[in-house]
């Protein structure tokens, strides 16, 4: 299949779309400016709240009147320009293909040969957000604003986040044999401020938090100002998987400095030059060579934001050089006095589950949605790009469309991935209702290669990315996107397939669906959703059955009123509120509750579950290569978005097993 990397077929159409979308933007913008000017959000009243009350009122009564007298004279310019663009998008394609050009930076083929060389098999990492960049207008009514600087920010703390290097630190330890028996409850700033506020992380819930971190040889740094530094001369390619490894050694003589991190399952012991036995998950984030004030990691201020490392801290056996291993850290870290006692409450959990401020490093695959304003998407694009090789964006389609009702904007489905994408396909729900049917939702359809076996099989996934009908009440409608969700999906898997069962050319490795399916697992409103039939071919991994989610997993819409309190705007803020339930009911959107009304203050005692999860990770293990399995490894909650849209990213890490020998 041949990805098209232009919205129309020939230059001449794209021409005359651009010309006429030039007569269509000035009416656009000035109509959106207006409205905006109307529909302020709790950030730009804080902020006014210190000028005169006349002062805001003054402002729109004289830029009122400029605004409509420039609104009306483009009004006829406009409509000359709707009516060239509108006929022009019986031929647009669906989506648009890009690739990054850059070959220096490019490394999509050289991750098709890590196949080969990890013998038993390989981990895939998926990540999905909802990122709400709608026209501003429009966004500001979920209490968000300034679409375009959000989507620069987006996607640059998506690709630092998912660029940094990966560290990792084993511990072996002879008393301690739990993986995750202990977690760092906070942390001194680099600054030498002090956080005082300690307290104790909830059961089943893993943490990651912040360090101060220098590193020598421990991997590229994806940001414009470390790329210039560095020349490229001998450096790796962005988004190579590069793992600095610290092992201290369990010995009897290396007690920890400080008697209260002791934990219930033992006392850890630590070899080399680290003074601190470290347990649990913790952020390292490199040293800034600017002034940053505490807690500000990822915001809009920060140049170096989400640069973190993950240190992932797990018990091992055997011991290693540890001067060779020392020799690639330069690190200084600020540890705290105490640690916090915490057991998983379900012992027979086969994987780590988290509360991280960081997207995942080494992130493979990102879905996003409601990336609905076409400029904001061209930014997004230029930043992700510096991590992602190949994108999908502008997905959709526009005016009258087959059987669909007229179409203002694309689907808000973008997705970007280090690996060639080989198929894409895009299917517009036609049943689309209120507000939600002036948008183009659907389902974005991809197939992406892998790796490939010694006998140049070539391995391949699925991969879908979906936004559900969002109106309260619409349960019918949902139920029927889900079908066709399904049925598409099986359609796309047939028609893209090479491989007989005889003779399979292909070998299938995992098939997964992300999106913002707009329904949780939790309300009586979103039963017949609960039980639909996805649910029994594709597998949740937060999810125990219809109306149950595991104890650990947490709702992902937040509440915009809240979006900027100081308690939540930076990810450490917001990934510790999180962390406690009382937090949690103060800053996320629960289950409506017949009994109460709409307001969640005054009722906290009745809110079911841990929040609204309407964004999903599904996979199956139906349809991939009969020799392979396909476990969960690690699934994430992610608060690096803090104050930048309305939901919490998810992210899942697949890891597909192969054996011992490739087939």
């Amino acid at each position: 299949m041949v990805l098209y990397t232009s919205p129309f077929p020939n230059s001449f159409l794209s021409v005359l779309h651009s010309f006429s979308w030039g007569l269509i933007f000035p009416c656009y913008w000035l109509a959106d400016r207006l409205v905006a000017s109307f529909v302020p959000t709790t950030y730009e009243k804080r902020q006014r709240a210190d000028d005169p009350c006349y002062f805001h009122a003054l402002c729109i009564i004289i830029t009122t009147p400029i605004y409509l007298a420039l609104l009306v004279a483009s009004l006829p310019f406009a409509l000359i320009g709707f009516m060239l663009w509108s006929p022009l998008q019986s031929t647009r394609r669906p989506y648009i293909y890009s690739r990054l050009e850059d070959k220096n930076h490019a490394n999509g083929a050289t991750l098709l040969t890590e196949w080969k060389a990890a013998g038993n098999g390989k981990s895939f990492c998926f990540g999905s957000a909802n990122v709400c960049l709608l026209p501003d207008s429009l966004a500001r009514f979920n209490n968000v604003f300034n679409t375009q600087a959000r989507a620069k920010e987006i996607g640059r703390r998506i690709r630092n986040g998912a660029s940094r290097p990966q560290i990792k630190i084993y511990i072996d330890s002879p008393t301690n044999t739990s993986i995750s028996a202990a977690s760092f409850s906070s942390l001194v700033s680099p600054q030498g401020g002090d956080n005082s506020a300690n307290r104790t992380v909830n059961a089943g819930i893993k943490r990651t938090t912040s360090m101060e971190y220098k590193g020598d040889n421990c991997g590229s740094n994806n940001s414009e100002d470390s790329r210039e530094d560095k020349g490229g001369a001998g450096e790796p390619n962005e988004g190579e998987e590069n793992t600095c490894i610290v092992r201290i050694n369990g010995e009897d003589n290396g007690h920890m400095s400080d008697p209260e991190a002791d934990t219930v399952n033992g006392q850890a012991h630590a070899s080399g030059p680290a003074d601190p036995s470290l347990e649990g998950d913790v952020e390292m984030s490199k040293t800034p060579n600017h002034k940053q004030k505490e807690g500000d990691s990822g915001s809009l201020d920060s140049y170096s934001a989400s640069r973190e490392s993950l240190v992932k801290v797990r018990v091992g056996d055997g011991t290693v050089d540890q001067s060779t291993v020392n020799n690639k850290l330069l690190y200084k870290a600020s540890i705290m006095k105490k640690t916090s006692v915490r057991k998983k409450k379900h012992t027979d959990e086969t994987f780590d589950h988290e509360i991280s401020a960081f997207f995942p490093a080494n992130l493979d695959f990102l879905c996003l949605q409601e990336v609905f304003d076409k400029r904001a998407a061209e930014k997004l694009k230029e930043q992700l790009h510096h991590y992602f090789e190949y994108i999908l964006y502008d997905v959709g389609v526009y005016s009258c469309h087959s059987c669909c009702s007229f179409k203002f904007v694309n689907s808000g489905l973008l997705f970007a991935s280090r690996y060639p994408v080989m198929d894409a396909a895009y299917h517009c729900y036609p049943n689309g209702r209120g507000t939600d049917s002036l948008a183009s939702k659907g389902a974005l359809f991809l197939k992406v290669q892998v790796g490939s076996t010694p006998q140049d099989q070539r391995i391949v996934g699925y991969i879908s990315c979906t936004h559900l009908q969002a109106i309260a009440g619409d349960t019918t409608v949902r139920c029927e996107q889900l079908d066709m969700l399904q049925d598409w999906l099986s359609e796309f898997r047939k028609s893209t397939s090479s491989s007989s069962t005889a003779n399979p050319e292909e070998l299938v490795a995992f098939d997964v669906i992300c999106g913002d399916l707009n329904f949780d697992n939790c309300s009586s409103e979103d039963k017949l959703e609960q039980q639909h039939s996805l649910f029994t071919h594709y597998k949740d991994p937060c999810r125990i059955g219809p109306g149950e989610d595991k104890p650990w997993a947490i709702g992902t819409l937040l509440d915009p009123e809240g979006l900027y309190d100081e308690e939540v705007c930076t990810p450490d803020n917001l990934q510790k509120v999180l962390e406690s339930e009382e937090g949690r009911k103060g800053y996320l959107v629960y289950p409506t509750s017949k009994n109460h009304g709409s307001s969640q203050k005054g009722r906290k005692a009745s809110l079911k579950g841990n929040g609204r999860r309407i964004d999903y990770m599904l996979y199956t293990e139906e349809g991939l290569y009969l020799e392979w399995k396909v476990e969960v490894e690690e699934f994430s909650f992610i608060t690096q978005l803090a104050g930048l849209t309305d939901h919490l990213p998810v992210a899942m890490r697949l890891m597909v097993s192969t054996g011992e020998d490739d087939p």
